[in-house]
């Protein structure tokens, strides 16, 4: 079909139109090729308009689908013109507020005039790592593209910003360099990078300063962030002006180069400056203003230092009250000028630089309002008057002479050959000389300044690559252009040509690769009008050449430019009534140029004298400045006086190359400068738009956007696309939409290229039209619109069958329901009955057929899409996997070839180096030995009997040698003949060993397979036996099932209607409680709650800061450590380091607590020397010396410390003593009954409860008296140094412990009558006799024990017994609870072969056995215990009676009787090893605490703890920490504490993104707060635990800081963990939350794709592995770990809490910015994907986590996608539904809400306005539009004390702490 075919009744067009460019139209008349008029009707007013059409290029231009309008790249429209491009613009600005849109490589950016939410840090991490060609259009996209190419391609990178003034290019250079400080930014310590010195020098110009340091995720901290930002209002300062069209607009070019490292870090910047403004010095337009400066130091007049510049108001200085305007809205002139200030100290101005550098600008000032006065009798001459105030003021504030000042001002040199002559000026020539100064004595000043800043920006470290920002000024036309205009049009010249090469390069790289057929496309080129302005005999070329005439003039210059290129050059021409204009054809527009001042400005020279005045200046910086850059060197300045003419010397000086340059050939050389660096680069542009000069918000004029667009290149960029194949689609993309057009004969799924090739050849007739490539279909401009028309039509087509086919169905079931009717009239009743059966018959059979139909359809279905899966799954891993196999085989062959001719290479050459240097020096040494040799042997040769020796018996022994050498021969031949048999025998042997084995194995295995064999027979048989059984036992018990189903069926619907009454009446109830009281609950609630969140977060914030704060200080502790080294290492090398002598007294190294690594070192680190043997061994004795001497200081310390406890002991005061004795006789007395009644109650009892009881009893009554008991010990104890001597005590009758608790002094003194001494031995008699009956009970339990063992033996053999018998035993009832019960066994059990239902009941029955088993074994334990409690309450009572002693006499058997030798010896057998009872604490020393923590915390690995107790190392610190406690050891227990902690910072450290560890670790931090909290005593955790674990609490020490400690360094791993799960996530969340068809077909087909996507820098395959199922395969793995490491559930309820935050920020976020992504179908996507997370949580029981609703701004956004969105119903229904998204969210969807087919409507604007007011009422919490990823909730660890028993944890050998002993 051709286009004009398209123009057919109905069809939209576009028309001209006089203000809008461009109006929509519609055809009223088909049209014809060959007609010669088109009727047509405007939109907007409705008219009527006929146009004349005299061929098809005067056709008006089609209007794309309502479909393809709005899109994100202007190039995926299917008709690339001018009117198209202009609404699409309109559309996007006006509509949906976006400000951003890509035309191919070009991102276009609007002006808003408004503050846009787009550019916070939320916005930077959105774009982060994300293809542009998916995400909406921003900067950020941009920046992210050159950043990533760079990365990738090892490239520079260049963006390219131009724009008219105020179109906000600088505001978009500046967030461009933002992104790059942010992605840039060091990863160690962001405060302190350099990337702020970046992102401060990039707004520079046009920036506020005080707006730019608001933003607080950039503003520096530091002393050098600070500084680097300074340069910023400096450079505002001087290079930014009010004109009429920007209050702040920058008067120059820039290009910013951000320099980066190998690691892609930002390293320094430096900046380039074009084309300053220097005329608007001296001259500003009406409403303009000069430089910033100026006005704010007249502001800053009445300032101290500023008294001397006699400074006023800036209307009273001629160069800043020419625009008559100097006041700007909302600045502050004074404010500024301390801005600018503070910010030139911080760049290390200093205070007098700084007051030289406002003294010069005070000159400029004051030399403006110098007047020159004519004088009166000779025109020719001017004067200064000598009393003019501001003349003395340029004198001293410049430092120049005054009366020299004032005469060169008015007269000037004229050097001849021979002479220099001295010419007064005409007034208006030294007016003219006078602007010239201050000219060019700002622009040097503002040089200056410009390199200073680069000193401080210049990059220390070597620069791997870099990133230049081009800000620039676009096309300018104004009503008169000068030299200004003419250079920053001829710079747009070159910038267009580059930018049009590069885009048709682009074109044309795509059309390669893609294989494809084309053709040169023809595009404007611009180098003729290059080459008329820089080519030889141009514009500049003569314009230097006039420059050069002593008289030329703009006249002269431009009558050559009409000679030479006037009628000759066709973008040259001259106006009609001009003669000092010209006119060039630029490819934006034709511009005229007025010539007046073109040599002036090119010259740019100042006064040779005013240039020597200056040099000679008493201030440095004046000085500096002029010779810096000056004018054309002269002589020095002459002195006072009249002086007409001066001879001077033959040779003159000429001046040098550089001086001679004007400014357009400078401008020319650097313009060529930045053409080679952008040309060395990948460049990225951005064309910035005025929407409206007014400056008005939202305001969109199209006359003046077009012609913008046009001056900017995005037309040619169109222009260039639509030559092409604009439109382009890949394969899958076009089945997916087109499908609707395809025949089913035509699809081959397999092959889609020929399917899709097949059909667009027969739809589209003209080849020429498309374009087949390898992976893409390419259309001419205008196929997609036809394509979609076709596709439409067969919808509608389709639409209509269907219509046709249901309402003819519907009318013919009435018409035979009518009929049928009738028919039931006449006939008789006999008749229904036949036809209800026939019409049941009927039913029935079609059912049938088509379930048959359907059943067999779907099955078909199902298999080929599995199959076609499968088979490209393993074409595509096979091929995989091949590639990759043979990748490898060839780098591993070519890599050992090279290998193998290189060492041959250097081993040949070696050893041919090697080989040439022995023979020659065996050589020289044959050679002095030969001559040596010969000298003696020409002496010897002169003697006959030497002769006669030589030759005396040589013959004999030539023959004896020559036979025995025979012989030698012989017999190492048969030597090696007998070697080579015995090697033959041994493997002969070898050999045979191995057959004989295997044979071995061979026959065992036989016969094990020949008993198996039997045993499956019999097996089987029995089988079917039982098989038979319980299949009829199976059929009972169904029918009985099936009448039970029935009766619970009738029973729960009678209980359902019950339920639901009560129901009601609950709900009702509820309500209005409710009503009257929940909704002030409410509110406190949310109070509470919002108060304890901020101060978790702000207590949280201030643990990052301080875990930040500590890694800084680490980083720099490890930077000076490295500092110290490199001193050392500089330093005298016999100086052996510190850190060799630096070992523990164990093998293992020492481990530094504050080091940052936290392991140890074995032998010697990186720097140090090899020791040699003897230093070592002296090293190892110095070592072993000095641990000896601590070992004996230690010990003697320990001597001195009891000594002292021993003399405080004795100050003990015996003054009470015989009150205190007479009160233990006393309660020897009541012990005496007691005991009697014990005894007596063992005599008649023969059980334990009664024991116990009796026990129980007394128990209680001692420990009444215990503290009196054992203060009375004391005092006895410590009277021995007060009791005299005696020996009148039978001491072998006591035991050692007797002997230390009561010497026989005192005891002597004690017993005076004897009867105390006959107590002692009744006690002694007493406690062998309880400890015989514990022994009795003992065996006593020990019998029951193995009769209880022997009756579990019984009970297992009746296991057997009836498992042999369930097949034939098995009732129903115990079939019912198998079913029932059993894992993984349902209902259907019944149906199951006879060996599974066996096998089923076989695992229940040993369930039930094992169970029992359990219980039985339970009570054994429970019997054990008791008989260890009854042991220690016996012990305790006996030390408490033989402390207390007395008469027992009473107690033994027989009064008389003695203790016999044999009941002494036996009585210590009670204090066995297997009788101690543990306490639940754990003993080490000193020394071995370094080593328990490098066992338990550094060493310990997560996966080797996996079989251990959860939280076992928590466990054992803890238990540690109690002896320490138990013991009184301060000192142990914070070193302890310290290490743990410090210890599990360092694992942290190392191993800060292995998730299982931070995760075993964050357990285990949280458990060992749990023990720490569980064991301190207070009432609000003793409360939970038993009478044993309070038992076990915490003595001397309060430890509630270091729970702090404990519960912030939790924190911080918790933080360190989520941010490992958000950055395994963070790739996920998008491809499987959004990109994935979890539900396929629902989307309807992809939309066409721009330019954009052809040219992203990250492969979509990446992105594709991804699925839903990913994210719950990891969530998994997450919730598994945690788990299985024993973390509380709590933390993991708020650990998927706040990753399921992640997951939807991530995903809102993305649909924020994806347009695509916002339709119905894909709103169905997402809510399947959130519900399938919700079914996730109650799958892992977190559903009461909170991790569901913190997904609830997704479910709304994916509602928001689904419902209707016409009425006001609707949107009330929106406002009440969406509580969870802003308002900026809403109105974001709704405005990015795009149809994916043209039968789905788009949201109205007036639709959009409606939801708008009613959002004004709503207070939303989130001002911003994208959810904080980096948001947090406040984390707690709710106390979750253990029931575990200290005492019970056993300790693994695996975690190697042997060293530790059980107390």
């Amino acid at each position: 079909m051709t286009t004009a075919e398209l123009y057919t009744k109905g069809a939209q067009v576009w028309v001209p139109h006089p203000e809008l460019v461009w109006q929509g139209a519609e055809l009223t008349k088909d049209y014809k090729p060959g007609d010669k008029e088109m009727h047509l009707e405007t939109e907007e007013e409705k008219e009527t308009i006929v146009k004349k059409v005299k061929s098809d290029e005067d056709l008006p231009p089609l209007r794309n689908p309502d479909i393809l309008v709005g899109q994100n790249d202007l190039t995926s429209l299917s008709y690339l013109h001018e009117p198209a491009v202009l609404y699409n613009l309109q559309v996007r600005f006006l509509q949906n507020n976006a400000i951003y849109t890509y035309c191919g490589i070009v991102l276009v950016a609007i002006n808003p005039y408004e503050q846009l939410p787009l550019y916070g840090n939320e916005m930077v991490m959105a774009y982060t790592g994300q293809d542009m060609g998916q995400m909406d259009p921003h900067i950020y996209a941009v920046a992210e593209e050159a950043f990533r190419q760079m990365q990738r391609d090892e490239k520079n990178q260049s963006i390219i910003v131009s724009g008219e003034s105020g179109a906000g290019k600088t505001v978009s250079a500046k967030y461009a360099m933002r992104y790059f400080a942010t992605v840039g930014g060091s990863s160690d310590d962001m405060e302190a990078s350099i990337e702020q010195r970046v992102l401060a020098s990039n707004p520079i110009m046009e920036t506020n300063w005080s707006q730019f340091l608001s933003v607080g995720e950039y503003s520096a901290e530091s002393a050098i962030e600070r500084k680097v930002l300074a340069s910023n209002p400096v450079m505002e300062a001087i290079g930014n002006a009010k004109t009429i069209r920007n209050d702040n607009s920058s008067r120059f070019g820039k290009y910013i180069q951000i320099g980066f490292n190998k690691n892609y870090t930002i390293i320094g910047a430096s900046m380039r400056t074009y084309l300053l403004e220097k005329s608007r010095i001296t001259f500003q337009a009406e409403n303009e203003r000069t430089y910033h400066i100026f006005y704010q130091l007249c502001a800053a007049a009445d300032l101290p230092e500023f008294e001397d510049f006699c400074l006023s108001d800036p209307m009273n200085f001629n160069y800043t009250n020419q625009g008559g305007d100097p006041v700007i809205k909302d600045l502050d002139d004074l404010e500024e000028f301390h801005n600018t200030k503070q910010a030139m100290t911080l760049l290390g101005f200093s205070d007098k630089i700084q007051q030289e550098i406002f003294r010069i600008l005070a000159a400029l000032l004051h030399l403006g309002n110098i007047e020159v006065d004519e004088n009166f009798k000779d025109s020719e001459k001017c004067f200064i008057d000598p009393e003019n105030p501001h003349l003395y003021a340029v004198a001293e504030l410049l430092g120049v002479d005054m009366n020299q000042f004032r005469k060169w001002m008015c007269n000037r040199k004229i050097t001849a050959v021979h002479q220099v002559i001295e010419k007064p000026l005409r007034s208006s020539e030294a007016m003219h000389g006078r602007d010239a100064l201050a000219k060019f004595l700002y622009g040097q000043l503002f040089d200056w300044i410009v390199s200073k800043i680069n000193n401080v920006l210049t990059p220390q470290s070597k620069e791997n690559s870099f990133i230049g920002v081009l800000d620039i000024y676009g096309f300018e036309v104004f009503e008169l252009n000068s030299f200004e205009q003419f250079c920053i049009n001829y710079a747009n010249e070159k910038l267009q040509q580059q930018f049009t090469q590069h885009v048709f390069k682009l074109e044309q790289e795509e059309y390669v690769r893609e294989e494809i057929t084309w053709s040169f496309i023809d595009y404007y080129d611009n180098q003729p009008c290059i080459d008329l302005i820089e080519a030889k005999l141009g514009l500049l070329d003569l314009l230097d050449e006039e420059c050069k005439l002593p008289k030329g003039s703009d006249q002269n210059w431009c009558q050559k430019l009409y000679d030479k290129h006037l009628k000759k050059a066709k973008h040259f021409d001259k106006p009609r009534m001009s003669n000092k204009a010209f006119i060039i054809f630029h490819f934006a527009d034709k511009v005229e140029y007025q010539a007046e001042g073109f040599l002036e400005k090119n010259r740019d020279l100042v006064n040779e004298e005013h240039i020597n005045i200056l040099r000679a200046s008493e201030f440095q910086l004046v000085a500096d400045l002029v010779s810096a850059k000056g004018g054309v060197p002269g002589p020095p300045p002459a002195k006072k006086g009249k002086i007409t003419m001066k001879h001077l010397p033959q040779k003159h000086k000429q001046p040098s190359k550089e001086m001679r340059k004007t400014v357009g050939l400078q401008f020319k050389e650097s313009l060529c400068l930045l053409m080679e660096t952008l040309n060395s680069t990948t460049p990225h542009y951005v064309r910035c738009i005025k929407p409206n000069d007014e400056k008005q918000a939202f305001t969109f004029e199209p006359k003046r956007a077009m012609q913008q667009l046009r001056a900017c290149g995005v037309l040619e960029t169109i222009r260039i696309s639509s030559a092409g194949y604009p439109s382009r689609w890949t394969y899958p993309e076009f089945f997916q939409r087109y499908r609707v057009l395809m025949v089913s004969t035509e699809i081959k799924r397999e092959d889609m290229k020929n399917t899709c090739a097949t059909v667009v050849s027969r739809l589209i007739k003209d080849p020429d039209k498309f374009q087949f490539g390898k992976t893409k279909i390419f259309f001419r401009a205008g196929q997609v619109a036809y394509m979609e028309k076709l596709r439409s039509d067969k919808l509608r087509a389709c639409s209509i069958m269907i219509q046709k086919h249901i309402r003819g169905w519907l009318m013919k079931r009435r018409y035979q329901k009518l009929k049928q009717l009738a028919l039931w009239l006449q006939q008789r009743t006999r008749g229904i009955l036949a036809r209800r059966y026939l019409k049941w018959m009927r039913q029935t059979k079609a059912a049938t057929t088509i379930q048959k139909r359907f059943r067999g359809y779907l099955a078909r279905s199902r298999y080929q899409k599995m199959r076609w899966t499968i088979l490209r799954i393993q074409a595509w891993t096979r091929g995989k996997f091949a590639r990759i196999r043979f990748l490898q085989l060839r780098f591993e062959v070519k890599a050992r070839l090279i290998q193998r001719a290189w060492r041959g290479y250097v081993a040949r050459k070696r050893y041919w180096h090697e080989m040439q240097s022995i023979i020659l020096i065996q050589s020289c040494w044959r050679r002095w030995l030969a001559k040596k040799e010969l000298k003696k042997l020409k002496i010897q040769a002169k003697s006959v009997d030497h002769y006669k020796k030589l030759n005396k018996g040589m013959e004999n022994k030539i023959i004896d040698l020559q036979r025995k050498l025979n012989e030698q021969n012989k017999e190492s031949k048969e030597l090696h003949k007998k070697v080579e048999v015995i090697q033959d025998l041994q493997t002969q042997v070898t050999e045979l060993k191995k057959t004989e084995e295997v044979a071995k194995v061979s026959t065992n295995k036989v016969h094990e397979l020949e008993d198996e064999i039997t045993k499956l027979k019999a097996e089987l048989d029995l089988t079917k036996k039982e098989k038979q059984m319980l299949e009829e036992e199976g059929e009972i018990f169904k029918e009985e099932q099936e009448m039970l189903n029935t009766a619970l069926k009738a029973e729960i619907d009678r209980l359902a209607t019950e339920n639901k009454e009560l129901m009601e009446k609950v709900t009702l109830q509820e309500e209005e409680f409710q009503a009257a009281h929940v909704p002030e609950l409410e509110l406190e609630k949310q109070e509470l709650e919002g108060e304890l969140a901020q101060e978790r977060s702000q207590h949280q914030q201030l643990i990052k800061d301080y875990a930040r704060m500590e890694q800084r200080y680490e980083n720099m502790r490890d930077e000076m450590t490295l500092l110290q080294q490199g001193k050392l290492a500089d330093g005298d090398s016999a100086v052996p380091s510190p850190r060799m002598h630096r070992r523990a007294g164990s093998d293992v190294s020492s481990v530094d607590l504050n080091s940052e690594s936290g392991y140890g070192t074995i032998g010697k680190g990186e720097g140090e020397e090899q020791d040699t043997e003897e230093e070592k061994e002296k090293k190892r004795l110095h070592l072993l010396n000095l641990q000896n001497h601590v070992t004996k200081l230690e010990q003697e310390n320990k001597d001195l410390q009891e000594a002292l406890d021993v003399a405080k002991m004795k100050r003990f005061d015996i003054a009470n003593l015989p009150e205190e004795m007479s009160d233990l006789v006393e309660e020897n007395k009541k012990l005496k009954n007691d005991i009697t009644n014990l005894r007596q109650a063992v005599a008649d009892s023969n059980t334990e409860e009664e024991l116990v009881k009796q026990l129980d009893v007394l128990t209680e009554e001692l420990m009444v008296r215990r503290e009196e008991v054992l203060t009375l010990k004391t005092s006895m104890v410590d009277q021995e140094g007060h009791i005299e001597n005696s020996d009148q005590w039978d001491k072998e009758t006591m035991t050692d412990l007797d002997l230390y608790l009561y010497p026989p002094e005192y005891l002597e003194s004690l017993n005076e009558d004897g009867e105390l001494m006959q107590a002692y031995l009744t006690q002694k008699e007493t406690n062998r006799l309880l400890e015989a009956q514990m022994q009795a009970s003992k065996k006593n339990a020990e019998f029951q024990e193995q009769e209880l063992r022997n009756e579990i033996a019984a009970l297992k053999e009746e296991n057997i017994r009836q498992q042999k018998l369930l097949g034939q035993q098995t009732d129903r009832r115990d079939s019912a609870w198998s079913v029932h019960y059993v894992p993984d066994v349902d209902q259907s059990n019944l149906q199951l072969t006879p060996e599974a239902r066996i096998e089923a009941n076989l695992q229940h029955e040993i369930t039930r056995l094992t169970a029992d088993n359990l219980d039985l074994r339970e009570e054994v334990e429970n019997h054990e215990k008791q008989q260890r409690r009854l042991k220690k309450q016996i012990k305790i009572l006996m030390k408490r009676q033989n402390m207390q002693g007395g008469d027992q006499s009473a107690l033994t058997p027989d009064a008389g009787s003695e203790p016999s030798p044999k009941d002494d010896e036996g009585g210590p057998h009670v204090k066995t090893k297997d009788d101690r009872v543990f306490m639940g604490m754990l003993e080490y020393r000193k020394e071995d605490e370094q080593k328990l923590i490098k066992n338990l915390i550094i060493d310990l690995k997560p996966k080797s703890a996996v079989n251990m107790l959860p939280g076992l190392p928590a466990y054992i610190l803890f238990m540690c920490i109690r002896h320490a406690d138990y013991i009184g050891d301060d000192n142990k227990v914070k070193s302890l504490l310290t290490g743990t902690i410090n210890g599990i910072k360092r694992v942290l450290k190392k191993r800060n993104e292995d998730f299982e560890t931070v995760s075993f670790w964050l357990a285990n931090t949280c458990r060992l707060l749990h023990n720490l909290k569980q064991y301190s005593g207070e009432e609000s955790f003793a409360n939970q635990n038993n009478k044993q674990q309070n038992e076990h609490c915490l003595r001397n020490f309060d430890l509630t800081e270091y729970r702090q400690v404990l519960s912030d360094l939790a924190v911080h791993i918790y933080q360190m963990m989520i941010k490992i799960m958000e950055s395994k996530l963070q790739p996920m969340i998008v491809p499987g939350m959004l990109e994935h068809e979890a539900i396929p077909g629902v989307s309807g087909g992809a939309r066409p794709s721009g330019m954009r996507q052809r040219t992203q820098s990250i492969s979509d395959e990446m992105g594709g592995r991804y699925t839903l199922n990913s994210i719950l395969k990891q969530l998994s793995v997450f919730h598994s770990i945690m788990t299985t490491h024993g973390m509380d559930p709590e933390l993991v309820k708020q650990t998927f809490r706040q990753t399921f935050y992640i997951i939807g920020a991530g995903t809102l976020n993305n649909l924020l910015l994806r347009k695509e992504m916002c339709h119905w179908s894909k709103g169905m996507q997402i809510r399947y994907n959130v519900s399938q997370l919700e079914e996730w949580c109650r799958d892992h029981h977190l559903s009461d986590s909170g991790a569901i609703q913190s997904l609830e701004p997704v479910i709304q956004a994916a509602q928001l996608l689904q419902v209707n969105k016409k009425t006001e119903e609707d949107a009330k229904a929106i406002c009440d539904t969406c509580k969870k998204l802003s308002s900026q969210q809403i109105i974001k969807i709704l405005n990015l809400y795009t149809p994916v087919n043209e039968f789905e409507e788009r949201v109205s604007i007036s639709f959009i306005r409606i939801i708008q007011a009613r959002l004004k009422e709503r207070k939303d919490i989130q001002s911003t539009l994208l959810l904080d990823t980096k948001f947090s909730y406040p984390v707690t660890f709710p106390f979750n004390p253990s029931s575990l028993q200290l005492d019970s944890i056993q300790l693994p050998e695996a975690l190697n702490v042997t060293f530790l002993r059980k107390v």
